[in-house]
């Protein structure tokens, strides 16, 4: 892998390590002024700590690397994108799918502003940008995200999307629904209930949650019209 990159004209210094471990040392070690690594080319498997949990790890660091993912295994695609790697690259590596690779690190991360969300159809992995998302809805164990061109289920809780998702313009209408405001096209009174028009489907907001979603829209945090 070392050895492809360094062909790479594009690619400056390469540093190397061979566990987990022993890449946060080397992280570690950088002078302040050389900055951290732009990108981390982490095999799945290592000895220790796996290359998902050390990118993991990093997530939660301000300006952390991008990540592309090397193994040989196609297990761990939908956990790697769930981790915003960069790319998920199966040995044995060829130089063309490397160079494919560092096309998309040459340019803006487009997943910066708009986080894609990784859901399974059919079993191919699919990536859908989170502001196609007209609303989630908690389906036990699951969430059904609605899009325009479908529903998909993910493993998660609405808490969990409610907390990854904030400042992102999704509201809560009721215990198990996240609606996104920017597709929110109308709201309807009728007496002391609220529904919301989003797509095709009118969707009742609990009492409870009345009085947060019509300030929603007052305050202008919504995009009816």
């Amino acid at each position: 892998m070392a050895y492809l990159l360094k062909r790479d004209s594009r690619v400056g210094e390469v540093a190397t390590a061979d566990d987990a471990t022993a890449a946060m040392r080397l992280i570690g070690q950088r002078a302040p002024s050389a900055g951290r690594p732009d990108v981390l080319f982490l095999d799945v498997h290592m000895p220790g700590p796996s290359g998902i949990d050390l990118a993991r790890f990093l997530s939660a660091m301000p300006k952390a690397p991008r990540v592309v993912f090397v193994t040989a295994h196609e297990d761990y695609a939908v956990a790697a994108f769930d981790l915003r790697a960069v790319d998920y690259l199966l040995k044995p590596i060829r130089q063309e799918r490397l160079a494919e690779t560092l096309d998309r690190l040459t340019v803006p991360d487009p997943g910066a502003e708009d986080p894609r969300v990784p859901v399974e159809l059919a079993g191919r992995l699919r990536l859908i940008p989170r502001s196609d998302i007209w609303f989630a809805e908690a389906q036990g164990d699951y969430v059904r995200l609605r899009t325009a061109d479908g529903a998909y289920l993910i493993r998660s809780t609405l808490g969990a999307l409610e907390r990854e998702w904030e400042g992102a313009g999704f509201v809560r209408i009721h215990r198990s629904m996240l609606v996104a405001t920017r597709h929110v096209s109308e709201l309807r009174f009728e007496g002391p209930r609220v529904k919301v028009q989003v797509g095709d489907e009118l969707l009742l907001v609990s009492r409870r949650q009345t009085r947060e979603v019509r300030e929603q829209f007052v305050r202008g945090g919504g995009h009816t019209g």
